[in-house]
């Protein structure tokens, strides 16, 4: 078989690269070894997010008294909670393959290995082989959970995040190790539920690579949720037993010990370059990243790369940027590179994080002369309404040119509001431009226009 482009692997970067590309008039393909959608659609984004809203309506059950409703005693079904997950997710898959039937786009399920001359071949699980043959071959094979000496995985005692979201029992002790996304979430989601759980995490606070303001503000409310948090902290090893483990803990004050039913390591991501004959065809690998241009060519002529595989944030949405980009570029548009200062990221714990661009000490350190306005959710009426007031905006800008350098929130739904700023930065809009946009009342979102107003000495509300 030729084709115009192939797709090596399904993913949020891979399908939505190839029906892209189809859009464009290019015959394509796509291999997938397991199932369409990839790690984001089938144990990734879309089932955690299951999970998390699960965890957040058994909350509002618990808490209906605050909201003047009385409910008698409710129950976490957890295997109920596991199976709702995975039923949304199959429901996604499905659609995936609905719209590779729409698009024309032939789908090829086995393992490919990429052979010289823009070739590859495909093993079938029943062990048969086939060759396909394109002009384009993309890379979009993922990454999977790092493992680490310290914390071997067995899918049982101590697990990655896709065995957290399938365990048979709910663990009455949970200790995660490691605060990033994937950590914090599963934190919420197994407190909410009623698990005892401990966060260890290495560096000095929580969420690390977000403002410092909001890390406080997280392990202020996870605390008061009754999840421990230890920061400074390193794991040395993991003792497992037929009855429970012994979590060995280094901390500044000694070593500690603390007993649990599962460990979840969720300690970042590597990516999925090994066995897929990258050595074969001679594409530069680098710090296990592959090495792209600004529109993911590789160093070979007619291979590319995008998403995890490649240097930038692991993340679904950069993933189907960097695809789009790619195809566009191939069919002779002229698309613009992708401006990776203006990714926003989301974290779906409860209370939400989301953020873009520089936090406070980034700008600092790149010279800027900034003005910061923080507006807290205690001030919102619409958070006092919902129930929700821990959180706050912060927004950082450039004191001389009024340019948005950083936006960061924390509070309920602002996954849904960080858009905004993005939209913001892309169309360099200023701070004045922003105070006198007129925002709905009442609303979340009229805290990004006051948090503006904070940082010019003109908000109303505080």
């Amino acid at each position: 078989m030729k084709y115009d482009v192939i797709v090596l692997g399904s993913g949020p970067g891979g399908y939505v690269t190839a029906i892209r590309a189809s859009q464009l008039g290019l015959k394509t393909a796509v291999i997938e070894r397991e199932a369409l959608g990839g790690i984001c659609l089938n144990w990734g984004c879309i089932p955690t997010k299951a999970l998390l809203k699960s965890a957040n309506v058994f909350e509002y059950i618990n808490h209906a008294e605050d909201y003047g409703i009385q409910v008698n005693a409710p129950k976490a079904d957890f295997t109920g909670m596991v199976n709702r997950s995975r039923g949304v997710a199959d429901g996604m898959s499905k659609g995936v393959q609905f719209l590779m039937k729409k698009n024309k786009i032939d789908v090829i399920m086995g393992d490919g290995r990429l052979l010289a001359g823009k070739k590859i071949e495909v093993t079938a699980t029943d062990g048969t082989k086939q060759t396909v043959a394109g002009d384009h071959i993309i890379i979009a094979t993922g990454a999977r959970s790092r493992h680490l000496p310290s914390l071997p995985q067995d899918g049982k005692n101590i697990v990655g995040y896709r065995e957290a979201m399938t365990l048979k029992t709910q663990p009455k002790r949970l200790v995660v190790v490691g605060s990033g996304a994937i950590g914090v979430e599963f934190a919420y989601f197994y407190n909410a539920i009623g698990t005892e759980v401990t966060v260890v995490e290495y560096q000095d606070r929580i969420v690390p690579v977000e403002d410092a303001d909001v890390s406080k503000q997280l392990e202020k409310s996870f605390k008061k949720a009754g999840i421990k948090v230890m920061t400074s902290s390193e794991v040395l090893g993991v003792e497992t037993g037929s009855k429970e483990n012994t979590v060995r803990i280094k901390t500044k004050k000694g070593e500690e010990t603390i007993a649990c039913d599962v460990v979840l390591s969720a300690a970042g991501v590597v990516a999925n370059i090994e066995n897929i004959g990258l050595e074969d065809v001679g594409i530069v690998v680098d710090q296990g990243k592959l090495v792209v241009d600004p529109y993911y060519a590789t160093n070979i002529p007619g291979y590319y790369a995008i998403g995890d595989c490649v240097p930038g944030p692991a993340l679904a949405h950069v993933a189907s940027a960097e695809g789009i980009t790619c195809v566009e570029k191939i069919a002779g548009q002229r698309p613009e590179p992708i401006d990776y200062g203006n990714i926003p990221g989301c974290t779906y714990c409860f209370p939400e994080v989301a953020s873009v661009g520089m936090t406070e000490a980034q700008a600092k350190d790149a010279g800027h002369e900034i003005k910061i306005g923080k507006f807290p959710f205690s001030a919102s009426g619409k958070a006092s309404a919902s129930g929700h007031k821990d959180g706050f905006v912060k927004l950082i800008f450039d004191a001389k040119y009024g340019e948005l350098l950083g936006g960061h929130m924390i509070g309920a739904n602002v996954t849904e509001m960080v858009a905004e700023l993005v939209v913001l930065r892309k169309l360099e809009t200023t701070g004045h431009e922003l105070i006198k946009t007129i925002h709905p009342h009442p609303t979340l979102s009229e805290a990004v226009m006051e948090a503006a107003a904070a940082a010019y000495g003109e908000v109303i509300h505080l």
